[in-house]
């Protein structure tokens, strides 16, 4: 009995003491939104339609980084991304038809897979939600490039110039709604505002060209070749070449990878005068050449100029002098001196 008592009382303070030692697990906060009726009454599904939103930005990131890598070369892997994600946010439309953000990467999705239509609802129904004014860049801007590659000028440009924002380090979208809004000026025959409109991005001493930086200012460049400004075309070019030394045709093939041309053909374009710029002349021609082979585009004939100089610069590589500018940016060493006897 005595033992039996004894181990009780052990016991017991085993347990004080332990009591003692053992910190009571913190009090959980309460949800500041439950019990919310008129949260609940409005947005029923927030929770998980917030939750969708994020897992879609996330998806789409990933697939865009493929632009950028050659573990897609074909782009097929981006488009499963890109579909999946698509049937993800119309779901989340069906619990949440007037929220903004999946309106407007539905409607990212949408163009991206090939849903032009489905593109132009969803961007049009956030437009019609939060007005043109505060619907933000990812709905007018995409909606007015929509509308450039169909063709229809006047509604490209209303929107993209609603969309229009200064040009942001980080922001690849700024800088490629500016060129977008360019070319739509160009089409309309508006080409000194078009040229305006680059010239006002670009700070008038560059130190750095950040790649946002770097796209608004080869474009300037492409479109002073196009409005045959031959010299303030080389003048751009030849200012990007001194702050990029060697990395100008790194820098602008990578800006060029994430950016949708409207129309198509214009990436021959870029790529020709980039080519030309390096003093890289076969791949420049065939540029050139595949722009001019498109159809009749707007700049066939400057293209057909271009290649015309590449041409005469092969026949007479020594008179450098008689070759227009644009093919001079590189300086070509001179010739050796003669032997001497």
């Amino acid at each position: 009995m005595k033992r039996l008592a004894l181990a009780v009382a052990l016991l017991g303070v085993c347990a004080t003491a332990r009591a003692e030692v053992e910190v009571p697990p913190p009090a959980q906060q309460p949800d500041p939104d439950r019990g919310n009726f008129w949260r609940d009454m409005i947005s029923p599904h927030k929770d998980e339609v917030d939750m969708l939103i994020v897992k879609a930005r996330q998806a789409i990131n990933t697939a865009d980084m493929a632009l950028y890598s050659d573990y897609d070369p074909t782009g097929l892997e981006r488009l499963r991304f890109y579909r999946e994600v698509y049937g993800m946010l119309k779901y989340a439309r069906r619990l949440a038809p007037d929220n903004l953000d999946v309106l407007r990467l539905l409607g990212q999705c949408a163009d991206e897979i090939g849903k032009t239509r489905e593109a132009i609802e969803a961007f049009q129904a956030a437009i019609d939600v939060a007005g043109i004014e505060n619907a933000g860049i990812d709905a007018t801007g995409r909606l007015g490039i929509i509308y450039l590659r169909l063709g229809k000028l006047d509604e490209a440009v209303r929107y993209l110039r609603a969309a229009q924002v200064p040009v942001a380090a980080g922001q690849p979208i700024t800088a490629q709604l500016v060129v977008h809004l360019s070319h739509a000026l160009a089409a309309r025959g508006q080409m000194t505002e078009a040229i305006d409109v680059l010239a006002n991005n670009i700070p008038p001493s560059v130190q750095y060209y950040p790649n946002e930086l770097t796209l608004v200012s080869f474009a300037l460049a492409v479109q002073y070749d196009r409005d045959e400004q031959r010299g303030a075309a080389f003048e751009t070019l030849d200012k990007m070449q001194n702050v990029l030394q060697g990395q100008l045709g790194a820098m602008v093939q990578n800006v060029l990878a994430g950016m949708r041309f409207a129309p198509a053909e214009d990436r021959h374009y870029y790529y020709g005068l980039l080519y030309e710029a390096e003093g890289h002349y076969t791949e420049a021609r065939a540029e050139w050449a595949l722009y001019a082979a498109a159809g009749e585009l707007p700049y066939r004939k400057r293209a057909l100029e271009h290649i015309d100089a590449i041409d005469a610069l092969r026949r007479a590589p020594a008179a450098d002098a008689t070759v227009p500018r644009t093919l001079r940016f590189r300086r070509h060493p001179p010739p050796p001196p003669p032997p001497t006897p």
